[in-house]
């Protein structure tokens, strides 16, 4: 790769300071890659403590940019950074250890092994509904891996990104991680430069166009994207249960999160039951009636007036085709307010089943076959997540058989994320690439083959021309069934 940036740039300019960076972290690349894993270990722990100390000023900032409340911003920000970070240290050096493997026959007297080594220099563009969270923990994995990072945090989450480039810059040199903020201009001038991988989280749609400008310069790319989660829920499951976790996991930050229940496949005896239970949870969780809930300091906005509108749209066109509103419904375009709303009986031709809502509405679609449930599944392009409520273990490994996702949590709704034993990332449209504890130390790392060979007597000798003779013969014979 060369590390010329094919565009004129400004001197003083924004573009001019992220191409400087850039040639500074690509010269720079080969000291951080000679860390040991002890000086990368008291990295990651210097940003562990720098976290953990920011932490009210990490509140404040999902407060102005989402209204989220502190538990929350606990939940699904601070806590998953923080435990990211501690995996890391636990476990880096049996991440970085070179791990030796077995060699075939036909190179008799070799040894084999893989090293990991870091990739180089890598770009991490982070969205706007997790700013901290899906900033930092690919970020733990890169430095973990021996990289050099660039992050550009989202633009419509302005305070969460000044705090985000405030950490980074206590932490770390430029040459090693830098943060540039500012809009899609940022990102695509970012996207000519010759970045050894990129790890992109957002929609499919932007997946894409970050793919395309990865591959002119045949940059390694992870994709954390969405599409429509399904929840699937037969006769058999606790209603009670089901009912907690789907409301609960629906609403957490206004429905603006990639594992959240895109739509609810349920049994046609029990869907009314179960509306009927998610009800009474959005009452308990944020508020007897609709204003107690509009006040409640538990239940965040929308991020701003763009995808306030656009969600609005797509429940506005479900209920003018017919979609009836079970719960919810109220909305307040003065603060980006949606409630938690459900839609029954909502017509096939709404917008709501094709596109990802991204926001606090969850329509329901009744079965009374699994395979109806499973052909309709199988039917839109493979989801991030995937959750079965169901008592019945044949069920739910059918389920499990018969679909694909990129993760599935039964009787719950979002551990999977949470579990950094576990691999988290899509499927083709959902994504491409893992991330979370090993699985991101591998994805920001180059698994390097190595073959030792013996100075005695190396079995490549023998495979050398000129070909023939009876000698030759039986050697071949043998090599066809060493390999």
């Amino acid at each position: 790769m060369t590390n010329l940036i094919p565009v004129p740039i400004a001197p003083n300019s924004p573009f001019e300071a992220m191409s400087r960076i850039f040639q500074m972290q690509s010269a720079h690349q080969y000291v951080v890659r000679r860390t040991t894993a002890k000086e990368r270990i008291r990295k990651l722990r210097q940003f562990h403590d720098c976290v953990a100390r920011h932490k009210t000023e990490a509140e404040k900032a999902t407060w102005d940019d989402f209204c989220k409340n502190e538990t929350e911003t606990a939940i699904t920000e601070l806590g998953v950074v923080l435990g990211e970070t501690r995996h890391a240290i636990r476990h880096l050096k049996d991440w970085m250890r070179t791990q030796s493997v077995g060699t075939p026959m036909a190179i008799f007297g070799s040894s084999s092994e893989i090293m990991y080594e870091p990739k180089g220099v890598c770009l991490i563009i982070a969205p706007w509904n997790f700013p901290i969270n899906l900033s930092f923990s690919p970020l733990i994995s890169a430095v973990a891996s021996g990289n050099c990072v660039i992050i550009k945090p989202s633009e419509f989450t302005v305070h969460c990104s000044a705090l985000i480039k405030k950490i980074v810059e206590e932490c770390f040199p430029p040459e090693e991680v830098a943060v540039f903020e500012g809009d899609a201009s940022v990102s695509a001038f970012l996207l000519e430069m010759p970045f050894n991988h990129i790890f992109f989280t957002g929609s499919p749609v932007v997946g894409k166009i970050v793919m395309m400008a990865a591959a002119k310069n045949l940059a390694s790319v992870t994709l954390e994207l969405g599409g429509k989660s399904p929840v699937i829920v037969d006769q058999s499951a606790d209603l009670d249960n089901a009912a907690s976790k789907i409301a609960w996991l629906n609403a957490i930050n206004a429905g603006q999160i990639c594992i959240a229940p895109d739509y609810v496949l349920v049994h046609a005896a029990v869907r009314d039951e179960l509306i009927q239970r998610m009800g009474k949870y959005y009452e308990k969780f944020y508020g007897s009636d609709a204003p107690a809930r509009e006040a409640s300091p538990d239940f965040c906005r929308m991020v701003n007036a763009r995808h306030f509108e656009r969600v609005r749209g797509l429940l506005e066109e479900a209920v003018s085709l017919g979609a009836k509103v079970n719960f919810g419904g109220q909305m307040n375009d003065g603060t980006n307010y949606i409630a938690p709303t459900l839609l029954s009986d909502v017509p096939d031709n709404a917008k709501i089943w094709s596109e990802e809502i991204f926001g606090p509405l969850l329509p329901f679609r009744t079965w009374t076959l699994p395979q109806e449930a499973i052909a309709y599944i199988n039917a839109d392009p493979q989801p991030l997540a995937m959750y079965i409520f169901s008592k019945n273990n044949r069920f739910v490994n059918m389920m499990l058989r018969e679909t694909r996702s990129g993760g599935v949590t039964v009787n719950d709704c979002g551990p999977h994320f949470y579990n950094s034993e576990l691999p988290f990332g899509g499927v083709n449209n959902s994504g491409i690439g893992k991330c979370h504890g090993h699985f991101g130390f591998l994805e920001f790392s180059n698994q390097r083959g190595v073959v030792r060979q013996t100075r005695f007597f190396p079995t490549t000798d023998l495979m050398m021309p000129p070909y023939g003779g009876r000698l030759a013969k039986l050697l071949l014979k043998g090599i066809l069934r060493w390999f």
